[in-house]
Formats: structure tokens, C-alpha cells, sequence
């Protein structure tokens, strides 16, 4: 019976051990993966010195390449999305939803408010 207890006792004993042999190379593996994504980062915007330098710039669609249906409901769709990131704080996400609008549409309505819109949150991100 003694035995039988300190199997017990030692099998749980290593069990512990691999459950936190296990925990530790996970936390190792995803500081690896952390610091590889900061550096990526760094290297990406090596020489930027403000923020707006250092956004990626959206390639504009060719006109044969855009989207079918050209409705202005779509149109309304990125506009209002853009203007709603800018409001909750994301002017970086506002830039690309208006330079998406204007690259996929470039003889929309909302060209003149999307242009006045991306200046606007060009100095928002210029101030941070």
C-alpha cells in the first residue's frame, strides 16, 4: 500500500513538472514571436521620423479593375466608415478607408469631403 501511495505521489510529482516545463516553452516560443514582430516593425519604419512617414501607402485600383456595380451605396459605405474611424480615435485607418474610396472611386461625390477629411487626419497623426 506504501507503494502504491509514493507511485502516486511521484507520478504526480512529475506530471507537475511537465506542465510547467511545457508552460515555459510556450511563454519562450511566444516572447521569440513577439520580439521577431517588434523588430519586422522597427526595420519597416527605420528612418521615419513621424508617423505619417511611416504608413503604408495604398495602391490605387485602375479603373478596368474596379469593382462592378459602382453604386453609390458602396461608395457611402467607405465614406461613413472612414469618418466613423476618425472619430473613434484611428486616423492611420481613416487615411487608408478614404484612400480606398479614392483610389476605387475616383469621380465620387464624397472626393472633395475624403480629400479635406485625409488632410485633417494627415495633422491629427502629425500632432501625435
Amino acid at each position: 500500500m506504501k507503494t502504491l501511495f509514493w507511485a502516486a505521489v511521484f507520478g504526480f510529482i512529475l506530471c507537475a513538472i511537465g506542465v510547467v516545463w511545457y508552460v515555459l516553452r510556450k511563454f519562450r516560443e511566444r516572447e521569440i514571436a513577439e520580439a521577431a514582430r517588434a523588430a519586422s516593425f522597427l526595420a519597416a519604419t527605420a528612418g521615419k521620423t513621424r508617423m505619417v512617414e511611416a504608413l503604408p501607402v495604398a495602391e490605387p485600383v485602375p479603373a478596368a479593375v474596379a469593382p462592378a456595380g459602382d453604386g453609390l451605396a458602396q461608395q457611402k459605405l467607405l465614406f461613413e466608415a472612414a469618418h466613423k474611424a476618425g472619430d473613434a480615435g484611428e486616423p492611420a485607418l481613416a487615411i487608408q478607408l478614404y484612400a480606398r474610396l479614392l483610389a476605387r472611386y475616383p469621380a465620387t461625390a464624397f472626393a472633395a469631403q475624403a480629400q479635406a477629411a485625409v488632410d485633417a487626419q494627415k495633422r491629427k497623426l502629425a500632432k501625435a
